[in-house]
């Protein structure tokens, strides 16, 4: 995914203020990826520790944890039945995983005990309230968003999170210091991996029965969203990027 520059999720966390030394909870870490750029920001004094239900991911994340890279720690579990062995955090983190929870609040409260006095709380999530938007047609592009957007709303997520994650937040009792939105902005000369992010989820896009697999033929499907762009002289804006951060009470 290319966003601006500095990295969208780097900056949330940094504005956040996670930095050297602190302790922190990756939630829904999948293969490692936001844990791995945690372990850059705490340092060799901090820790990170990633959680997640899916046992192959975790297994992905801690090969790559092997090869000599900054060490997180992975444990398998949920949001709600974090082993109570893991402690306390200075810090919890998630990205495009409270999106998912049928109770967002209730995941967000649960959480929130895990946090130190003055802990600090960040979600960075994906919203589609506003997009797709264009002033030219795009009609590939909004039928491959399409996609994407109808198999996430057939697995539960919730599409307008970013514009509930202030309330989410501040109903677990917490102080709600920053909520901000990203776009991503394409244009005739800026490549989007928008048909290869089609492709590691087109099998859930079958499953799900989005879309059949001749109607979205994947092997083309990247080449015509580059000539759909190239050939237009306009902008498409297809995905938002909420991040927000929030304070436990205490000293």
């Amino acid at each position: 995914m290319t966003t601006a520059k500095p990295d969208f999720t780097a900056q949330l966390l940094s504005d956040a203020g996670i930095g050297p030394g602190m302790r922190v909870l990756d939630v829904g870490c999948g293969s490692g990826d936001v844990a791995f750029l945690l372990s850059g920001l705490v340092g060799e004094t901090g820790e990170v520790v990633g959680i997640d239900h899916d046992y192959a991911a975790l297994a992905t994340a801690r090969s790559r944890a092997a090869a000599g890279q900054a060490f997180p720690t992975f444990v398998q579990s949920g949001l709600l039945d974090v082993p109570a062995s893991l402690g306390t955090f200075d810090a919890i983190v998630g990205r495009r995983v409270l999106m998912y929870q049928p109770d967002t609040v209730a995941a967000a409260t649960a959480l929130a005990r895990l946090l130190r006095p003055a802990g600090v709380m960040v979600f960075q999530e994906h919203d589609t309230t506003m997009v797709p938007a264009s002033l030219d047609g795009f009609a590939l592009h909004r039928k491959a968003q399409g996609w994407v957007r109808e198999m996430i709303t057939r697995e539960g997520a919730d599409l307008h999170i970013g514009f509930h994650l202030h309330g989410i937040l501040s109903k677990a009792g917490l102080a709600v210091e920053n909520v901000r939105a990203e776009c991503i902005v394409q244009t005739p000369d800026k490549v989007y991996a928008l048909g290869y992010i089609v492709r590691a989820c087109l099998p859930r896009i079958i499953t799900l029965g989005v879309a059949t697999a001749d109607e979205v033929d994947i092997d083309t499907l990247q080449q015509r969203l580059d000539d759909e762009r190239t050939q237009s002289d306009g902008i498409y804006i297809g995905d938002v990027m909420f991040g927000a951060w929030a304070r436990k009470p205490g000293h």
